[in-house]
């Protein structure tokens, strides 16, 4: 149902010619995309529009996201295969640049769709909603985020694949020890072994060139951990997220259960009250009868008395 209404929405954007939709604030600060202000929709009769215009837009970034992450990966490609250094500078500052505005893209997703889970509704359907739109958004971004981090571990493979091919051109009988020191480099040391096998090798000018890409190769490793990093802290926000929601989800439906409970409590009193009630109007009914019947006995006692009398 959920599903049904959104495409509806898409339906009737695109009917609206695909308007840009202005950004206006909400509660907190965050931002969602205002319904097209075109005098023609009936959106403002739906409390939803926004909420609904902030999910398509969120799942375009998604798309621009996973979008991002292939060109990337075809720029990882490019810069291993390159044998123009001109060329492959140029890929790599294309890459640098991508890289960035995926960052950038990343952070914005994950705050846009924390503030959706947010978003304020008061009927229960869209309660509904909400909670199954935020939840298939969060379950996206996951997935995409997940193929990136994975395109990235795939190339920092193939990067230290690299940098050990270059370091056996400069030294053909090295030790699996100091082919590992090479390629992980992480405290100097494999810069060191790799100089004194430069300095020692008889293919001095291949050597150099080999030397030289180990080292270019070392900064893109070095890039791709630090992208590995901020991609484990994101899995990480969205898992706090996740247990953020949960927990709220939790608390409300505790006050839900407390207040079925008070309600099935005070509904007994209710039923109490109103046995007590019938009780007592019963109760003074049979005292009024009896009243009566007392009254008539009375007036027959004195009808007899007074003819008796005559």
């Amino acid at each position: 149902m959920q599903r049904d209404r959104l495409a509806a929405h898409r339906a009737r954007q695109q009917q609206q010619g695909g308007q840009a939709h202005e950004l206006t604030p909400i509660g907190g600060g965050d931002y969602v995309a205002a319904p097209p202000q075109n005098g023609g929709g009936n959106g403002s009769a739906d409390p939803m529009v926004n909420f609904y215009n902030e999910v398509t837009s969120v799942q375009d970034g998604i798309a621009q996201f996973n979008s991002n992450v292939t060109r990337i990966a075809d720029l990882h490609s490019r810069t291993l295969n390159s044998t123009d250094e001109g060329a492959s500078r140029q890929n790599e500052a294309v890459l640098d640049d991508l890289v960035g505005q995926t960052r950038q893209l990343s952070n914005e997703l994950k705050d846009r769709i924390q503030s959706l889970a947010s978003y304020p509704v008061t009927r229960a359907q869209d309660q509904s909603i909400r909670k199954n739109q935020t939840g298939l958004l969060r379950q996206k971004f996951v997935e995409v985020l997940q193929n990136y981090q994975q395109v990235e571990r795939d190339y920092r493979a193939k990067y230290k694949q690299r940098v050990e091919r270059q370091f056996r051109i400069v030294k053909p009988d090295a030790t699996p020890e100091e082919v590992a020191a090479v390629v992980n480099d992480t405290d100097g040391s494999g810069a060191q072994i790799f100089t004194q096998a430069l300095s020692s090798s008889t293919r001095y000018g291949e050597s150099r060139v080999a030397y030289r890409e180990v080292q270019d190769r070392h900064h893109d490793i070095q890039k791709i951990e630090r992208t590995l990093e901020e991609l484990a802290q994101l899995f990480n926000d969205m898992s706090v997220l996740v247990a953020q929601q949960d927990e709220t989800i939790d608390q409300i439906q505790t006050m839900a259960a407390n207040v079925e409970a008070d309600t099935a409590a005070g509904l007994q009193q209710t039923e109490k009250a109103v046995e007590h009630a019938r009780s007592a109007r019963r109760k003074r009914w049979i005292c009024f009868w009896l009243t009566v019947l007392i009254l008539v006995i009375i007036g027959l006692i004195i009808g007899l008395v007074i003819g008796l009398k005559k």
